[in-house]
């Protein structure tokens, strides 16, 4: 039996579970195992590359007739890609990074629940404004790109100003503590990450999940040195959380120098093309402490379930004694 919140009312899941769409990761195997688990997978679908979508969404459908959902980035997104993604008829579109003004009324207008991720108090107050169904209140513990707010008091500083629209916590959540903190802070559930990338599901080489099962949390970095590596169109404002490797610590707060040397963007290239990890981007966030191995997704939605059970019915049943 999964515990109820507001999300698992709006989308009809069992568990109030949901796979961050992460870029090169949540494929279709990855969330339609989530989905069949009873939580909710979504696709890691960037700006919509349709080639990719068109694949993914198939293996999707053939691992799951339960809701599921698609993970779009604003600053990447273009309408034509959206409609296309609209036609698919997913349970829920994220979209994160970025304006979501220019989105939000054509998802809305398909009667699709619409959540917009956010990292900053002002982005949740527009992306309610806007009339989003659902916010995702990101902490910079996350892997992959964000910015600089921590998630214990970012998520109640949302839930106060998003009354009754859902809220969902992101960032350093693996396990069913983190999903029961989630809920007292007054979360309807929570985005989890890092702790799928070490499932067999996920689109990473077997060297990639070991360094992440290997991982500690003093072993990530966050900045931009990859993007910069890249000439990557990300953003300036959010910075990546990503496993440290010999080219992260060297150019670590020297990415203006970095972007003028095009022999080290020329080595890194060249490592990422055969799979050196000293080059490797591997997007992982905080929570790398708490894996212990690699499980299949269904056991991870299924533990985290049983654990946030069990927490809660813990608080509940031994509170503590209160203070004089």
């Amino acid at each position: 039996m999964g515990v109820r919140t507001a999300l698992t009312d709006l989308l009809g899941i069992e568990h109030p579970i949901v796979l961050a769409p992460m870029g090169g990761v949540a494929g279709g195997e990855l969330a339609g195992a989530v989905s069949e688990a009873g939580g909710l997978g979504l696709l890691g679908a960037g700006g919509g590359q349709r080639d990719w979508l068109e694949r993914e969404i198939d293996i999707l459908r053939a691992r799951t007739e339960k809701p599921w959902g698609v993970g779009l980035l604003a600053w990447a997104l273009e309408l034509p890609t959206l409609e296309w993604v609209i036609a698919q008829r997913p349970s829920m579109i994220m979209v994160s990074f970025g304006d979501p003004a220019p989105f939000v009324q054509s998802v809305r207008a398909a009667n699709i629940p619409l959540a917009v991720q956010v990292t900053t108090l002002s982005d949740a107050r527009q992306a309610l404004e806007l009339g989003a169904d659902v916010v995702v209140a990101q902490g910079a513990e996350a892997g992959g790109h964000g910015e600089g707010r921590g998630t214990l008091p970012f998520v109640p500083a949302v839930v106060d100003v998003a009354g009754d629209t859902p809220v969902l916590a992101a960032g350093g959540i693996a396990d069913g503590r983190g999903l029961a903190a989630a809920l007292v802070l007054g979360a309807a559930g929570a985005v989890i990450g890092t702790r799928f990338e070490a499932t067999p599901e996920a689109l990473l080489s077997a060297e990639e999940t070991a360094a992440i099962v290997a991982a500690n949390a003093s072993g990530t970095t966050r900045d931009r040195v990859l993007d910069v590596a890249q000439d990557s169109a990300w953003p300036r404002r959010f910075t990546a959380r990503t496993l440290r490797n010999r080219f992260t610590d060297t150019w670590h707060d020297k990415e203006d120098a970095l972007r003028f040397d095009s022999i080290a963007k020329e080595e890194f290239t060249a490592g990422v093309d055969r799979g050196d990890m000293d080059y490797l981007p591997i997007w992982a966030g905080e929570a790398v402490d708490l894996i212990a191995g690699v499980e299949p997704a269904a056991a991870v939605v299924e533990r985290i379930a049983d654990e946030a059970r069990w927490a809660l019915n813990s608080v509940r049943t031994n509170p503590g004694t209160p203070p004089d």
